[in-house]
């Protein structure tokens, strides 16, 4: 009896989910455990505040300059969006090759180093990038044991200096398969890496199926991966005090959660809970792994940031559109 409940228990969210999926796009914030209440206002909305993008992911807020930069991965482009509304390119890429439509060529996620330096997943020159404040590139790391880099997808700064980056083939299998000139995946695996704040390339793991979004708990001692591909799930590691990852294990398994939308990019609060894009939309959990709610957009989320000067909002950047909503707590930025 007692371990029926237990299952009774688990399987409540996913339960809960497929009621409400059918109806979930008219509403705001599905709340599936009171503990929500604490985390999103009563009455919360969803605000669009920019369209017409062609896929953007990545946000990071620049506290210093008190603005939002993300990418449009189509449009080869880092955008910069200010509270006023404004919308420019804050920077285009620059990658070799022809490219067929439909292929991802730009930056995907992005993350400021310890000194605001922004770093950059560059998905189509497949390496990790940092851009100086001087308007130069350092290349942090394009090849592993001499093989190139799959794809780096997204990533996230240690307060030490340490980056963290994932590195499914994800330019990789944007190709039609008649195009010509595919590029040749030359690792045969997809990894999750760390540059050191010294410069060194360290592979982290290579056990995630398809490594996606990533954050670290507030103290940085877990680290939270997302794995979009074949199923749905979240991992969490321990750090180790030298940066390693151990203990490794399942987070939460969204196989069964229905939507569209794949594990990608989180973030966490100050207290410790997880915001993840996911099936579902954003999906809140706990520490702990307890699924908390959802809040639910008009398109498929892909990334989130948290932003303003209260670091109170949460920005979202979903396929075309960029949205945000307040929130009762603050984020974890770099």
């Amino acid at each position: 009896m007692r371990r029926l409940l237990v299952c009774l228990i688990r399987l409540l969210p996913v339960i809960l989910m497929s009621t409400l999926m059918s109806t979930v796009r008219a509403q705001t914030v599905v709340r599936i455990d009171p503990a929500l209440d604490k985390l999103v206002p009563a009455g919360a909305k969803v605000e669009k505040v920019h369209g017409d993008f062609r896929f953007i992911e990545g946000p990071v807020w620049v506290r210093s300059g008190g603005y939002l930069l993300f990418t449009d991965i189509p449009a080869n482009s880092i955008m910069k969006w200010t509270p006023g509304g404004t919308v420019s390119v804050f920077r285009k890429g620059i990658f070799p090759g022809t490219y067929p439509d439909g292929v991802f060529i730009g930056s995907n996620g992005l993350t400021l180093d310890p000194q605001g330096r922004l770093v950059a997943a560059e998905h189509g020159n497949r390496r990790v990038a940092r851009y100086e404040k001087d308007g130069s590139t350092t290349v942090l790391a394009d090849r592993y044991e001499g093989k190139r880099l799959n794809s780096p997808n997204d990533l996230i700064s240690k307060s030490n200096g340490d980056i963290y980056f994932t590195d499914p083939p994800g330019l990789l299998r944007t190709y039609p398969t008649d195009a010509k000139d595919i590029p040749q995946k030359e690792l045969d695996f997809n990894g999750v890496y760390r540059i050191t704040a010294e410069g060194k390339l360290q592979l982290l793991t290579k056990d995630i199926p398809y490594p996606n979004g990533l954050t670290f708990s507030p103290d940085e001692k877990k680290l939270y991966i997302a794995s979009s591909r074949p199923d749905k799930f979240w991992m969490v590691y321990d750090v180790n005090a030298d940066g390693t990852l151990a203990n490794g294990r399942k987070f939460f398994d969204a196989t069964k959660i229905p939507g569209d939308d794949v594990p990608d990019g989180m973030k966490v609060d100050t207290a410790g809970n997880v915001y993840a894009t996911g099936p579902a939309g954003i999906m809140i959990f706990s520490s702990e792994g307890n699924l908390l709610g959802t809040i639910q957009f008009p398109e498929l989320p892909a990334n989130c940031a948290w932003g303003d000067a209260d670091g109170k909002t949460l920005y979202v950047t979903a396929r075309t559109g960029l949205y945000r909503i307040r929130m009762n707590v603050a984020g974890v930025r770099p």
